[in-house]
C-alpha cells in the first residue's frame, strides 16, 4: 500500500481518541509533491512547556488547519494527525522533550496528511488539541494539552473508544498498488513476473541519518526508483514500488503489497549506520529471514528496522488477523530456498560494483521479509555512518553501477522461474 492505498491505516493500527470539536483529517488524493512555498501550510517553530503533570505542546503554522488526535499503547504515545505540513523546524526539534513528552517525530504519512507523534514519559490523556486564530500579530497554532493519568485510566479511554470511532468503511479491502504508486493492479492481461522494490523508512520515519544530514529514506528512494526504471528497460518484468514519494508506509501493508500483486520477487532497499562510539563497519550487506539472528549486529539492525510502525505511530496488534498471521508465520521453507538462493546471486553481482561487507550475507527476524509465498531479501547498500560508505550512496556513478548490478541479479534470478509456478496467492 502507498499512502493513498488506504487512507483508514491509521484506524486499523490504532484505537482512536477523537478530541471533541477537532475535524478528522481529511486527506487529499493528488500524488504527493516537494513542498514548495505556499503549496502547503508552514510549521516555523514549536516549543513545550509544562512539567510531568501537564504539559503543553505549541507549534506555530501560517493558517488554521484541522486535527485528529489519539492515543497509543505499547508504548505510551499521543498522535495527532493533519494536513500536510512544511515543516521548517530547527534540525534537533523534537529531540529533547520536557514533561509528560519524551521526544516528538513529525513527517508526511500519506499523500495530503502529515503527523506528529509524541513519545510519552507515562500513561497521559490528551486534555485539549485545538488550532488557536491568528490574533494581535501572532500566527494561527496548534495546541496539545497533556495531563497525566495512572494506567487504569488510560486504559479505559482506549477501551471507550475503541468501538465507537472505527468508520464504517475500515474493513474495506486494500487497494492493489501498482509501480506508479497509484491505486489499481495492473492490467489482467499482463502476465509478466512481479518484482517489488520496497524504499525503506518515509515520512515521519527518516531512518538512520548520516552526521552530515543525509536521510536514509532519500538515500534509498534514489536507488529504489533508479532499480526500478532500470528493471523496466527491457519489458520483461513488472515493477511494483511500496513507495514512490516521501511517504510513510507500516511494515505490515509493505508485506501485503507484495502478496496482492502476487509477487515474484521482494527487494527491500536499507542503509544502515552504528550506533556512536561503537566503531566503524563498511560495505553493503544482504539480509535473508530467520527465526535467529545470524549474529548479534544482524539482531541489532533487525529490532531497528522492526520499529519503523512505532515511529509512525501503528500499532500492529491491532491488525486483522490475516494481516497479524503474515507478520507472525513463519514464512514456507520453499520460498525461505529461493530467498537465499537469490541472496547468494544477489552478492555476486553486487560485488562487481560496490564494495560489500566483510559478511555479507547474514539472516534476521525483519518483519517486512515474511510473506510466506514471496521470496524476499533486505539489502543495506552501506552504513552512512562511514564517510567512504556515504560517498558512495551520494554519487550518481556508484549508483548507476550498482543498481545494474542488482538489476542483472533479479533478470538472471526470475529467468529461472519463468517455466515454473509463482507464488501461490
Amino acid at each position: 500500500m502507498t499512502g493513498r492505498a488506504n487512507l483508514g491505516i491509521v484506524w486499523l493500527c490504532a484505537t482512536a481518541l477523537f478530541i471533541p470539536g477537532a475535524p478528522s483529517l481529511a486527506a487529499g488524493n493528488e500524488p504527493v509533491r516537494q513542498a514548495v512555498a505556499g503549496d502547503f501550510p508552514v510549521a516555523s517553530e514549536v516549543r513545550l512547556a509544562g512539567d510531568t503533570k501537564q504539559t503543553r505542546f505549541i507549534l506555530d503554522l501560517d493558517k488554521k488547519i484541522d486535527i485528529h488526535a489519539f492515543l497509543l499503547a505499547d508504548p505510551y504515545r499521543a498522535v495527532i494527525d493533519i494536513p500536510q505540513v512544511s515543516f521548517r523546524l530547527a534540525p534537533d526539534a523534537g529531540d529533547n522533550g520536557r514533561g509528560l513528552i519524551k521526544a516528538f517525530r513529525y513527517g508526511l504519512v500519506m499523500p495530503g496528511g502529515s503527523r506528529i507523534v509524541f513519545d510519552l514519559a507515562g500513561p497521559a490523556k490528551i486534555d485539549k488539541a485545538y488550532v488557536l486564530d491568528a490574533a494581535n500579530g501572532q500566527p494561527p497554532r496548534l495546541v496539545v494539552e497533556l495531563e497525566a493519568v495512572d494506567p487504569a485510566a488510560f486504559n479505559r479511554l482506549l477501551a471507550a473508544s475503541s468501538s465507537s470511532e472505527r468508520p464504517k468503511d475500515a474493513d474495506s479491502p486494500d487497494p492493489v498498488v501498482d509501480a506508479t504508486g497509484s491505486t489499481g493492479a495492473a492490467a489482467t492481461s499482463d502476465s509478466r513476473p512481479v518484482v517489488v522494490i520496497d524504499p525503506g523508512h518515509g515520512g515521519i520515519d527518516n531512518g538512520t541519518q548520516a552526521s552530515t544530514g543525509e536521510m536514509e529514506k532519500n538515500l534509498v528512494l534514489a536507488f529504489a526508483v533508479a532499480l526500478r526504471d532500470r528493471i523496466e528497460q527491457d519489458g520483461k518484468y513488472h515493477v511494483v514500488m511500496t513507495r514512490t514519494d516521501d511517504t510513510f508506509i507500516p511494515l505490515a501493508e509493505r508485506v501485503r503489497v507484495a502478496r496482492n500483486n502476487g509477487a515474484a520477487l521482494f527487494v527491500s532497499i536499507h542503509a544502515d549506520a552504528l550506533p556512536h562510539r561503537e566503531g566503524d563497519a563498511q560495505g553493503a550487506t544482504i539480509y535473508t529471514l530467520s527465526d535467529k539472528a545470524s549474529d548479534a549486529e544482524a539482531e541489532r539492525l533487525a529490532e531497528e528496522e522492526n520499529k519503523a510502525d512505532a515511529i509512525g505511530g501503528v500499532n500492529l496488534t491491532e491488525e486483522p488477523t490475516d494481516v497479524a498471521d503474515i507478520l507472525i508465520d513463519l514464512a514456507q521453507r520453499e520460498t525461505r530456498t529461493f530467498s537465499n538462493r537469490f541472496a547468494r546471486l544477489l552478492m555476486s553481482e553486487m560485488k562487481t560494483a560496490a564494495r560489500m561487507h566483510k559478511h555479507p550475507l547474514k539472516s534476521a527476524g525483519f518483519k517486512v521479509l515474511k510473506a510466506p509465498d514471496v521470496p524476499s531479501v533486505l539489502v543495506e547498500l552501506g552504513y552512512v555512518s562511514n564517510k567512504a560508505d556515504l560517498r558512495q550512496m551520494v554519487s550518481d556513478d556508484w549508483r548507476s553501477r550498482t543498481v545494474r548490478s542488482v538489476a542483472k541479479a533479479v533478470e538472471a534470478f526470475l529467468a529461472k522461474r519463468v517455466g515454473s509456478a509463482g507464488p501461490t496467492h
